[in-house]
């Protein structure tokens, strides 16, 4: 499932597929953007920001400054978002999508056959004249004005694979909220951003802190806030995720997925069930509940 690094890791795909590029088509199957037109716009850059995308976009030189068949004075489905009403040539574009549990970004060669998806889960196509970008199952999908960014990523805390990481400050926050289970933390977006269901397990696992462990009580948050950058900068650049170390399948985590195997260090069975809305991994004997 995509975590910050995976999203990282889409990022940079589609930056090297399309940055610099100018798109000759473009079309969206969602319906607040079904009209929209990017044709002649150059894509500037694709970066990742937490879980989110952006894909920034530069207008054609001398020619309108809003994206063809975007209504102005309408929303583009973000609520608040306010609209330009038609702003200076020049303006840049950033067309933002969230990638939650399901959606993928690929990219082909012009004329390679679209495989990576059933075709009905398609929401975006972007053409340049060396490559093609499709988004599947996207959420959030979004085109604002890049100056209104913040608008839909402002709320996040620190990203941990972001130039804005800053520890002292995830670690503020995730305090701030003391009777907080850390694994219910971990996963809030406004903490840290980056931090998914597979880091969530594998952290507290390596911490040797049960995931009700309330926010107050987690020994050295510091040093869990530290091994969480460390953890996503190691994967950085694969699409494997492993905090074992080892790449082979089946031996890429400790506790993430392994229901009822043996601990890998003192052999006791993993237990499942769910934490808040999210299911959590742990092994009760490594990672004692607190309540005990």
């Amino acid at each position: 499932m995509p975590e910050g690094d995976t999203v990282w890791n889409t990022a940079r795909v589609l930056h090297r597929a399309l940055a610099g590029a100018v798109l000759t088509a473009s079309e969206f199957r969602v319906p607040q953007l079904a009209t929209t037109d990017l044709a002649g716009w150059t894509v500037r850059e694709s970066v990742a920001r937490g879980k989110h995308l952006l894909l920034r976009l530069d207008a054609p030189t001398g020619g309108d400054a809003t994206p063809a068949g975007r209504p102005t004075g309408t929303k583009t489905g973000v609520p608040g978002t306010p609209t330009d009403g038609g702003a200076a040539p020049g303006t840049r574009w950033t067309l933002h999508s969230h990638l939650r549990m399901d959606g993928a970004w690929r990219a082909y060669a012009p004329g390679e056959r679209w495989a990576a998806r059933p075709g009905h889960l398609i929401r975006v196509v972007l053409r340049s004249a060396d490559a093609v970008a499709v988004g599947y199952h996207l959420h959030e999908l979004a085109l604002v004005p890049t100056a209104e960014e913040e608008r839909l990523v402002g709320h996040l805390g620190p990203d941990l694979l972001g130039s804005d990481w800053d520890p002292a400050e995830a670690v503020r926050r995730l305090a701030a909220h003391p009777d907080t289970p850390v694994g219910e933390a971990l996963l809030d977006q406004r903490n840290l951003a980056g931090v998914g269901n597979l880091y969530k397990c594998e952290l507290l696992f390596l911490r040797g802190v049960s995931p009700r462990t309330p926010v107050r009580a987690v020994p050295d948050l510091p040093g869990l806030v530290a091994l969480a950058q460390r953890l996503l900068a190691a994967n950085r650049g694969r699409w494997t995720q492993s905090s074992t170390g080892s790449l082979h399948r089946g031996q890429t985590t400790y506790a993430y997925g392994r229901r009822a195997q043996p601990c890998r260090r003192c052999g006791t069975a993993i237990r499942k069930e769910e934490l808040g809305e999210r299911v959590t991994y742990w092994c009760p004997v490594c990672q004692p509940d607190p309540a005990r």
